[in-house]
């Protein structure tokens, strides 16, 4: 196939299929960035199927904090899902067409699963705040139903906003170019590509990143305000650090998410560039995916124990 014929763009009104370029500026590693990405998926697939499984069947795990985390493992599984295998194919097919449906249908999915990580971190820095500020009441605050509840309108509450948001962005003729600058279809380089004066649509995803990205992070930053302050009253410093230990991993975790998350979808269109959106990217969708099961892992005493339980580590 020629990849010249494939890269010339037609001058109609619209385009019908897009060109994910990806890293296809980097030609000589391009084998380097297939293992890489492929090692990747796999820690993530391994690192955060072992958090669920060991939340699942170890008794000390049983407990509402643990039963989000592994919502939260689960959930990162199929965010990274929704990219890396699309990732891992372009590079090894050299094939980088993608129909306008299936660019749709990824960035919906896309979309959904961050909206629903927000609000799962929102939820689990809530639980946070239950446990530190009202320990007394937290059996019944925090029972299963209410985790249940929470946790469904975590996985849930984005659907009808990120459908609607997909259909106004695809509604739009993309007329200039069909070249994505991007490892997939995201907000940002596919507003880039379509016609006439987009400030409307811009507004709009502007006003979505606020509901479902500034609003659950203000939510978060005054749960940990609470909480902060309630763990210095305590009256020794063991149980200071102890409590600081149950809610370090999530607070960074956090920080590492809506950091990069925050810088590309709530900067002007004017200030975007490829090479400073895909670096942004890599983090949110792919590094503290990586991450999160090692951050969690590592800094939890009781996820530790549990892990040497299973490996029979004594």
């Amino acid at each position: 196939m020629n990849y010249a014929d494939i890269m010339a763009v037609d001058n109609a009104s619209t385009v019908s299929q897009f060109l994910l370029l990806g890293f296809s500026d980097l030609p000589n590693l391009q084998g380097f960035l297939f293992g890489m990405f492929f090692i990747v998926y796999l820690i993530i697939l391994i690192g955060n199927t072992f958090i669920i499984v060991i939340t699942r069947i170890d008794p000390a795990l049983q407990k509402p904090m643990y039963f989000f985390l592994a919502n939260f493992s689960s959930l990162e599984i199929c965010y990274v899902s929704v990219t890396l295998p699309r990732i891992l194919f372009n590079i090894a097919t050299q094939d980088r067409r993608v129909s306008v449906l299936s660019c749709a249908t990824q960035m919906c999915f896309f979309l959904v699963l961050g909206a629903t990580e927000c609000f799962l971190l929102a939820v689990m820095s809530y639980d946070r705040y239950v446990a530190v500020c009202h320990p007394l009441h937290y059996p019944v605050v925090m029972n299963p139903a209410r985790c249940t509840q929470l946790a469904a309108g975590s996985w849930l509450g984005g659907i009808p906003v990120q459908i609607g948001q997909t259909c106004q962005i695809f509604s739009l003729h993309f007329c200039n170019s069909n070249q994505i600058d991007h490892f997939f279809c995201d907000l940002p380089p596919i507003l880039k590509l379509a016609c006439g004066d987009t400030s409307v649509h811009e507004l709009s995803v502007y006003l979505v990143a606020m509901l479902f990205v500034a609003l659950p992070f203000i939510l978060i930053l005054a749960s940990y305000m609470k909480i902060i302050a309630t763990i210095l009253k305590l009256p020794t410093a063991t149980g200071r650090a102890r409590a600081f230990s149950t809610c370090s991993s999530h607070l960074l975790v956090v920080f590492l998410f809506f950091g990069t998350a925050t810088v590309t979808y709530l900067r002007p269109k004017s200030t975007h560039s490829p090479g400073t959106d895909k670096l942004l990217s890599l983090f949110y969708t792919i590094v503290t995916p990586m991450f999160n099961p090692l951050i969690y892992s590592l800094r939890n005493k009781d996820v530790i124990a549990a892990v040497r339980k299973f490996l029979l580590i004594k």
